[in-house]
């Protein structure tokens, strides 16, 4: 009972003492520029990693040596990797029509 008192009111304590942040200049081109940064490094990174998964697969596919299991895993990954490229691909293109749209409507440049 005394310890959740004591917590309490040191939670209190730093609230009521704590000092106001206030607000900085909306500065959008910043974020938006870091947001599509961020954006073009993942694509970036998982289109290299499709194309590590078309390898892989397509090796599978050749080495397979009329295995059905192992023809079909080689298959799948195919497949696979090809679309989460086309996903990961429609997201970036996606990503820039939203922030062309924001930029027009909000007129941030």
């Amino acid at each position: 009972m005394r310890k959740a008192i004591f917590i309490n009111s040191l939670i209190l304590t730093i609230l009521f003492t704590a000092s106001p942040v206030y607000a900085q200049s909306a500065d959008v081109t910043k974020i938006e520029t870091f947001i599509k940064g961020i954006i073009q490094v993942l694509v970036t990174l998982s289109g290299l990693i499709a194309a590590g998964f078309f390898v892989y697969g397509g090796v599978g596919y050749i080495t397979s040596s009329g295995n059905p299991e192992a023809l079909d895993r080689s298959k799948k990954t195919i497949l696979y990797s090809a679309i989460g490229l086309a996903v990961v691909l429609g997201a970036f293109v996606l990503s820039n029509i939203v922030s062309e749209l924001a930029t027009t409507a909000f007129g941030s440049k």
